[in-house]
């Protein structure tokens, strides 16, 4: 009980909101009310100042704080170690994905592993690299899985899995009967590509860069916040759109869309599983190990 009282505390205290700690924790927000009350009626002192523009921690919840971090990973490996004695697994695992691996790389995976350890709670957040990178600095997801590769100190990177980087058309646009593009050609047709902080984008432009071409000198039309709507634009317009081969197989393999060669270009990058520097905990080993034997 007091273990549950502790995790509804530190979540509270990293978002400094009730509201946004129900919704992480999957509970109302009356029942987060009454568990941080109970708690500071057991340890006899405020944790949290409550005022009009919200909440804020008081001296002691910000010392009960420091110490529930403590706490709360303590508790995770004995969860782990126990496990491995009982030789069945229990226990809860956040996880990150940037949009293209959440979206059409993990979805199989996650059924499989549910289907092996059913008792291993997974919790996934979809944003772009950069917000997942930043989410597993400040804690608040125990893996990240990434597009890009930032090289931030504080994370550790370890690539299992190979992706390209395609561009592609919907089928009703000739572009794609030209054969090949030049990188002078490129420059004049019509793209949709992905956000600032997309690690899509940062790859794309790294790979153009290399070939003497800057993406401000590309006839870029729009910049949108994830693969399915750059699909969706695609078919109701006449641009081009660079996206991993893994968003795009399916529309391939059924002729929606077409491939078109870009003359000497070819986008390959990695997959990232990404966590702070140090010996990630058991649970996040067990996945990342489960995940690089998974047949795709």
């Amino acid at each position: 009980m007091l273990h549950f009282k502790l995790q509804v505390f530190h979540t509270c205290a990293e978002s400094l909101s009730f509201t946004k700690a129900a919704e992480q924790l999957f509970i109302t927000q009356p029942a987060v009310t009454k568990n941080i009350k109970e708690l500071e009626n057991q340890m006899g002192i405020k944790l949290f100042e409550r005022n009009k523009n919200g909440i804020s921690l008081t001296q002691a919840g910000e010392i009960l704080f420091k110490y529930s971090e403590r706490i709360l990973e303590m508790n995770k490996k004995l969860d782990y170690e126990i496990s491995l004695l009982r030789e069945t697994f229990s226990g809860n695992l956040k996880l990150g994905a940037s949009t293209t691996i959440g979206q059409y790389v993990l979805p199989a995976i996650l059924a499989q592993f549910n289907r092996e350890y059913p008792d291993i709670k997974l919790s996934l957040l979809n944003k772009n690299t950069c917000e997942i990178e930043q989410d597993v600095i400040n804690k608040e997801i125990d893996l990240g899985i990434i597009e890009g590769n930032s090289k931030r100190k504080e994370l550790k990177y370890i690539p299992f899995m190979k992706d390209e980087i395609v561009a592609v058309v919907h089928s009703s646009n000739n572009l794609h009967k030209k054969g090949s593009l030049t990188f002078e050609e490129l420059k004049h047709v019509p793209l949709v590509l992905r956000e600032i902080g997309s690690g899509s984008l940062e790859v794309i432009a790294e790979s153009l860069f290399s070939h003497g071409i800057k993406l401000k000198k590309l006839n870029i039309k729009m910049q949108l916040g994830s693969t399915e709507s750059i699909k969706n634009y695609l078919v109701n317009s006449d641009s081009m759109s660079f996206v991993s081969i893994h968003a795009v197989s399916r529309e391939i393999l059924n002729g929606e869309f077409k491939i078109v060669n870009i003359e000497n270009l070819k986008i390959v990058r990695w997959f990232h599983f990404i966590y702070l520097q140090g010996q990630p905990d058991g649970f996040v080993q067990k996945f990342m190990s489960f995940v690089k034997s998974f047949k795709m």
